[in-house]
């Protein structure tokens, strides 16, 4: 069942009773997320937690990916901040210097995450394609992760200049050293690897996906909301009491120093040459000499 749900880019669906499904809808771009689609997004998965009725919500995507990421083709990034009401405390959208990007990327990714994992309410991530960068963070906040037999994940964000994502929890996904080779090669960890390394919880075929993770929501909505609730308070302080928002808080603002570092070099967020030859194109970048 579709529920009235008055979005571009997402849908709402309560398949059954006591579970929600937000569906990313963006497929043309391989749901790439711009502005409104995040801000959609976040509205989705407040409906869902202010429902009593639901007692599960799994987060699934239309088309062939996951997600390729944030939509770095967008448009007024900063600008389009004031077409919605801001989450979060901040302000200075459109201030000059490192201010307007800054408090972009906390409200809209930072924080936008940080929302969806503490949730109190169980989230499955159905994960079928490429999880590429932003995606992760779409990914990684969910509680369970059931992946297609296809699917990889990957930060390349290191090949284009910056030290990973914005919502950097690599180290409480696949431990030290495989997020240091995660993100010092950008390579993608295929889905039986993921299984391994315990980011994800199982592998299915594409056929088997929507099933798979309907049976699991279906076992977990069996369960008393208030003690799922708790439960999932208790294990997510386990990793806070890792120093896991500290660490998390310390990366965003190297993140936030390397588009400083960047936009002093090229005029631009990203280190141009790191970008491929049709992306810098389509942004109209130009690389003169590599610079470091």
């Amino acid at each position: 069942m579709t529920k009235d749900f008055n979005a571009e880019y997402i849908l709402y669906e309560t398949p059954e009773d006591g579970i929600a499904r937000i569906v990313l809808n963006r497929p043309a771009t391989a749901n790439a997320q711009n502005t409104q689609f995040l801000y959609e997004l976040n509205s989705a998965f407040d409906r869902a937690a202010h429902d009593d009725d639901i007692r599960v919500i799994i987060l699934a995507a239309k088309g062939k990916h996951f997600s390729s990421g944030h939509d770095l083709g967008e448009q007024n990034w900063y600008e389009n901040m004031y077409d919605h009401e801001t989450v979060g405390p901040l302000c200075g959208f459109t201030c000059e210097g490192a201010e307007a990007q800054m408090s972009r990327e906390e409200e809209i990714y930072l924080g936008f995450s940080e929302r969806w994992r503490n949730i109190p309410k169980p989230t499955i991530a159905a994960v079928q394609g490429k999880c590429i960068a932003g995606g992760l963070m779409l990914a990684w906040p969910c509680d369970i992760i059931i992946a297609t037999d296809d699917a990889s994940f990957t930060d390349p964000t290191v090949s284009f200049g910056v030290s990973g994502i914005e919502h950097f929890t690599h180290f409480w996904e696949v431990g030290a050293r495989k997020a240091k080779e995660m993100l010092f090669t950008s390579d993608a960890i295929l889905a039986d690897d993921a299984l391994r390394l315990g980011m994800v919880n199982q592998v299915v075929s594409r056929d088997e996906l929507e099933e798979a993770t309907l049976v699991m929501a279906r076992k977990i909505a069996a369960k008393s909301r208030f003690a799922l609730k708790l439960t999932k308070k208790a294990i997510n302080a386990c990793q806070d009491a890792q120093g896991r928002e500290l660490a998390m808080d310390n990366a965003f603002h190297l993140h936030q120093l390397a588009h400083t570092h960047w936009l002093k070099l090229y005029d631009t967020l990203l280190d141009p040459s790191g970008l491929p030859e049709a992306t810098r194109k389509a942004l109209g970048m130009k690389v003169d000499e590599k610079k470091q």
